[in-house]
């Protein structure tokens, strides 16, 4: 798309520079899905590992941020993302790993599917309790 001549000129700014359309927010996290897990992971450089902070807030929300290590410091660089969970997570297997600057969460998907009613379980004769309207 390119930025009408008359008004590109009238700022004095080309228009790749004013709408480039490789443009990632700060705070940008991006979101893969596989079968088996959801994957989270952001471009945090700079940061140390002892400033990084992931959590999970009321079993619904995955928080990423950065936090001083002690009260005397700033974090390299302020970061906060928060995201709702994806339904049928493993809460306990949440894992997090942060190499060259790239901070890579991988939450699993529950094996839980339901519930299973093995067939030897269930009585020869069933009696019908009501009926679907």
């Amino acid at each position: 798309m390119e930025f009408p001549h008359s008004l590109q000129w009238q700022y004095g700014i080309p228009s790749h520079l004013l709408f480039p359309y490789n443009f990632i927010p700060e705070n940008h996290v991006h979101w893969t899905e596989t079968p088996d897990s959801h994957i989270f992971s952001a471009d945090i450089p700079g940061v140390k590992k002892e400033e990084l902070r992931v959590e999970v807030e009321d079993s619904k929300y995955l928080i990423i941020r950065t936090q001083a290590v002690d009260k005397s410091t700033e974090p390299a660089r302020k970061f906060e993302r928060k995201f709702r969970l994806p339904g049928r997570v493993d809460l306990d297997g949440i894992s997090a790993g942060y190499e060259d600057g790239v901070l890579t969460i991988t939450v699993p998907r529950s094996l839980s599917r339901g519930f299973y009613i093995d067939p030897s379980d269930v009585p020869e004769n069933l009696e019908v309790l009501a009926r679907a309207a």
